[in-house]
């Protein structure tokens, strides 16, 4: 599913990452660890087109990155990635369903068809009451799992999260771990998490740690 070979990725004279190579199979779960600035969401930003290597290349689903033109590359990652930020990233002005939608408006999808597919998410979700509701209005987690469904919004076939549980109480923490493997079972999902949280790398399937922009294990 997702192909790295050789990414360097430099800003200026840092070097951040340093030749990684990586095969993420279709439908695994795998966290990426190690010590801050050892170059995983660099990595991660790279694996989701949000952001170029030096040199080296990327191919998800077979899909060769360098090959694609940036029109091309933001259609891709609209259909293809989901996106799970540890802040959640919503767009303030919105309401929690208006939110979720705005990936699939982007891909010009069908604004009613759109709409009803956004309120079965946050109904999947445990939000059906929270729909109208603006970010301001929200619990944290309740923020995290609108994120969840907008990262989901598209039928993706892979999910990308920077340290998602990083701003969770211990409760919404664990019940937001529990929903990530329950999306890869019900929705065939491929999932790539970076993560400092012991107990869900643990959970992974698999675990990879880097250090000073290498893979070391």
């Amino acid at each position: 599913m997702i192909n790295a070979k050789l990414i360097h990725k430099s800003f200026g004279e840092l070097q951040v990452l340093k030749g990684v190579s990586l095969h993420i199979q279709k439908g695994e779960i795998v966290s990426i660890v190690g010590p801050s600035g050892a170059g995983k969401t660099t990595l991660l930003q790279i694996l989701g087109t949000l952001d170029k290597s030096n040199s080296g290349e990327v191919l998800v689903n077979e899909v060769d990155f360098k090959k694609l033109t940036e029109t091309e590359l933001a259609a891709f990652r609209n259909k293809n990635i989901g996106f799970i930020f540890q802040f959640h990233q919503l767009l303030p002005e919105f309401t929690a369903l208006e939110n979720v939608m705005i990936p699939a408006l982007i891909a010009n999808k069908n604004k009613k068809e759109t709409a009803e597919k956004a309120k079965s998410l946050l109904k999947y979700l445990q939000l059906s009451d929270r729909m109208e509701h603006k970010p301001s209005e929200l619990s944290g987690g309740e923020k995290q799992r609108v994120a969840v469904a907008r990262a989901l919004i598209n039928d993706p076939l892979i999910i990308l999260a920077d340290e998602p549980s990083g701003s969770l109480d211990s409760q919404n923490k664990e019940e937001l771990h529990k929903l990530l493997f329950e999306l890869r079972d019900n929705f065939g999902l491929t999932i790539v998490i970076v993560t400092h949280d012991n107990e869900l790398a643990a959970l992974s399937d698999r675990t990879i740690t880097m250090k000073d922009g290498q893979i070391i294990d």
